[in-house]
């Protein structure tokens, strides 16, 4: 299976590239999170009359503003768990007629901002023919919504799988990202949310074969390096862990 971060595309900061039709993707600047620098990524997605689904904004600067408004308008703001949602403020003073949605952690974490609506186990109508979604449940440490690009066939996750660089890691953290199970080419979810998943795996499995169904070519995530080939095989790999102990 073959991985890579830019798909061969210009890596200049916030510089949009384009993997597919109607997609691009956004690499932003490094947040510390557990003494790992975390790369940000950002998804978008043009719907139709030129609406664009921003996935996961990363932190706004003036050449990314002008880019996306040359391919549209920006119309939604996603934040696909609790933990992506720094950067919101910036864009919804920028875009104040966007609708910003996320989970219910998310939207009870930042109470200061204001949420148009919640992200469900099923697509919003305003996106459900080209964007399917489902909600990766079963641990009481976070919720996810998973994403679907119908169009590009690819799988859009935040934290439900990290793929790091190894070259961008030094050696004490490669050390520990490969003992949390999120270094490429073997990139699966963090250890400290797959121990949660104990006594729901049941439910976690049902999850995984929703997104094995959709046949995803590809796998963008937020921290790592992306998935071009063979992703199913890559996605049933990074979820072994649910077949052991089973429950």
């Amino acid at each position: 299976m073959n991985t890579t971060r830019h798909d061969g595309h210009d890596t200049s900061p916030s510089t949009l590239y384009s993997p597919g039709p109607e997609l691009w993707v956004a690499d932003g600047g490094t947040v510390p999170f557990y003494g790992l620098p975390f790369p940000t990524r950002m998804v978008v997605i043009r719907l139709s009359g030129n609406r664009l689904w921003l996935h996961s904004p990363i932190e706004l600067s003036k050449p990314l503003q002008q880019q996306l408004d040359a391919l549209g308008k920006v119309t939604w703001l996603i934040a696909p768990n609790h933990l992506h949602h720094l950067f919101l403020d910036q864009w919804l003073e920028v875009y104040p007629h966007a609708r910003c949605l996320g989970t219910e952690q998310v939207i009870r974490k930042r109470h200061d901002l204001h949420f148009g609506g919640t992200l469900g186990p099923e697509p919003d109508p305003d996106w459900e023919r080209d964007i399917d979604q489902l909600l990766f449940t079963g641990s009481p440490l976070m919720t996810e919504a998973i994403f679907f690009h119908r169009q590009s066939h690819s799988l859009i996750v935040t934290d439900l799988i990290e793929n790091f660089s190894p070259q961008s890691l030094t050696p004490v953290k490669r050390f520990l990202a490969r003992k949390a199970g999120v270094v490429a080419p073997n990139g699966s979810m963090p250890l400290d949310w797959r121990l949660s998943f104990m006594f729901h795996k049941s439910e976690a499995r049902e999850h995984l074969q929703r997104m094995l169904d959709w046949q995803p070519e590809r796998l963008i995530m937020a921290h790592g390096e992306i998935v071009t080939s063979h992703t199913g095989m890559f996605l049933q790999r990074a979820f072994r862990w649910l077949s052991q102990g089973k429950r």
